[in-house]
């Protein structure tokens, strides 16, 4: 069969049939009487081995190699072959995430673009001084896309980069908060953190919504986090009707905060928080009693008690007072010293 005619029902093109000949990856095995190239049906079975093998990925160097030498071991190579459509794969996936982002943004003029491709790469800089001027130019420069930003402050370990993603984001209002959410499900405990710090910051119902949700997070990382922010957000909402707000949310975090105390993680901050609710009768009775409740419970570390016991301090109430009292009989000295001392702080501030 001559060249043209392999060409037509191959599908290669002549020149590359050519181009195979000058390799030695594909020589016709005769030649007609006026010198044509003369291909039999084991050279065109050859030929589709070639097409084969390049459909793979394979240069045609390694082609040559793998139907010419005998020792040729197939699984290193799709091995090889594997391990480098997987990198590309990753290169073209990032490529095609940047310009979404690019896009999502909506650039009027490619000074924009530029701006905006600028920014991203500062996010990804291996220096966290870069990082965290893009994140505080992100407002003002360009509009950085908003899951741009959300990916950066989910994985970053820099406290202050950190400090300042959790800004730009909240920037972003109520656009990042679907985005977050996610960070929550995250099967990473550090994700988990970081989202849960980031919606905290962000001044929106929906964002009160999720950290409402995150109580009941079996993260108890994630369950602090929440409740000091939406206690905070209780007291605060508290003081500025004069005690006539909702308790919903107070009663829902004072077991969260409670919880904090006992394990020892941000218990200050959680008595800060507990002690700023309980500036409602209504609530510092409900404090005292969890407080109360938690040590009849019976921690099994005598520091946890000694925790639950200072956290009564700033509590006011008759409840709180009366545990006080029985606390100053306990039969750890810590505990009692300490429950004495305060009933004395009481009276001394409040000698009714």
């Amino acid at each position: 069969m001559l060249i043209g005619d392999v060409a037509r029902r191959s599908g290669v093109s002549a020149r590359m049939l050519r181009h195979y000949d000058s390799l030695g990856l594909v020589r016709p095995t005769g030649r007609t009487g006026s010198g044509y190239r003369e291909y039999s049906g084991e050279d065109i079975r050859r030929i589709f081995h070639v097409e084969s093998l390049r459909s793979l990925g394979l240069s045609l160097r390694e082609v040559a190699r793998a139907l010419d030498d005998p020792g040729f071991r197939p699984s290193e190579l799709v091995d090889d072959l594997v391990r480098q459509t997987q990198e590309r794969i990753a290169v073209e996936t990032a490529l095609l995430t940047r310009l979404r982002r690019i896009g999502a943004a909506e650039p009027a003029e490619w000074e924009d673009v530029l701006q905006i491709v600028a920014l991203l790469h500062a996010l990804g800089s291996e220096n966290p001084a870069s990082r965290q001027r893009a994140a505080l130019s992100s407002a003002e420069e360009a509009a950085v896309p908003v899951e741009a930003l959300v990916e950066a402050a989910l994985h970053e370990e820099d406290p202050n980069v950190a400090g300042a993603l959790r800004w730009a984001v909240a920037q972003s209002g109520e656009a990042a908060l679907e985005l977050l959410a996610e960070g929550l499900a995250s099967p990473v405990a550090e994700v988990r953190e970081r989202a849960v710090r980031s919606i905290a910051e962000i001044p929106h119902e929906r964002a009160v919504a999720l950290l409402e949700g995150a109580l009941r997070s079996p993260d108890s990382m994630v369950r602090g986090h929440a409740a000091l922010t939406l206690g905070a957000q209780a007291a605060q909402a508290a003081q500025a009707t004069e005690g006539e707000c909702e308790e919903r949310g107070a009663a829902d975090v004072v077991p969260a905060l409670v919880e904090m105390i006992v394990e020892g993680r941000n218990d200050v901050d959680a008595a800060d928080a507990l002690s700023a609710l309980a500036r409602r009768p209504a609530s510092a009775d409900r404090i005292a009693t969890a407080l109360v409740g938690r040590l009849a419970d019976g921690p099994d570390d005598l520091p946890a008690r000694r925790r639950l016991t200072q956290a009564l301090a700033d509590v006011p109430g008759v409840t709180a007072a009366c545990a006080l009292a029985e606390l100053a009989h306990d039969e750890d000295p810590a505990v009692a010293l300490t429950a004495a001392y305060l009933l004395t702080l009481r009276e001394a501030r409040d000698p009714d």
